[in-house]
């Protein structure tokens, strides 16, 4: 069984495929870190995360076993990865990673943001996770100041804002709700809420589907 999990930054869809996995006991891919950590590698060469060449040596490089979760949480890297997000050709070599993934005849949960839509269109049960700007702002702010980073919840909601515009409008592989995935919105849900609600989904799915 392939879950896909989609949904814009700090909506709570990688606590709620975290979750999932466990529930099933299906192998997780969080593939929203390889974009941060390719964004991160052109930071660190002193490079531009927009830029063709540079980003692509970074994905084409990119060791799944070797990427530090610590730093590619950082405001940087998430603004970074949302560049290097744009550019199709390092969608392209990242694509065949998260595909080789999938291909697992155990099953698998992957969550991003063009899981539903382009990695797994035939995933067996698709969720799309959202939450409010607002609650989003504070999700992530909360995170950042628990790894001492300092910023205030404007600069921090405009820079999630304008990630949602990148991601929503960028050409190749659009954030965007499958028509087949289910919507879950965590903006009043704790975690055991949301973890709950999406067992309740996709149990629901697998009975439809025999």
């Amino acid at each position: 069984m392939i879950i896909a999990v989609d949904g814009p930054t700090a909506s709570g869809k990688g606590t709620v495929a975290k979750a999932l996995a466990e529930h099933y006991g299906l192998k997780r891919l969080d593939t929203g870190s390889l974009y941060r950590a390719v964004g991160l590698a052109v930071l660190d060469a002193g490079g531009d995360p927009a830029e063709l060449r540079a980003a692509v040596a970074a994905a084409e490089a990119l060791d799944l076993g070797a990427i530090d979760e610590h730093r590619i949480r950082s405001s940087a890297a998430g603004l970074a990865a949302s560049k290097v997000a744009t550019i199709p050709e390092v969608r392209a070599v990242l694509r065949r990673a998260q595909q080789t993934f999938a291909a697992d005849p155990k099953g698998a949960v992957l969550d991003g943001r063009d899981i539903g839509t382009v990695i797994c269109p035939n995933a067996e049960v698709k969720l799309f996770v959202t939450a409010s700007l607002k609650e989003r702002t504070s999700r992530r702010l909360a995170e950042l100041r628990d790894r001492g980073e300092q910023i205030s919840f404007e600069e921090l909601q405009a820079q999630i804002a304008e990630r949602d515009e990148r991601d929503i409008n960028r050409k190749e592989s659009p954030l965007r709700q499958a028509p087949d995935a289910y919507l879950l919105d965590t903006t009043a849900l704790s975690i055991e809420g949301a973890a709950k609600a999406a067992y309740a989904i996709v149990d629901a799915a697998i009975a439809r589907r025999g």
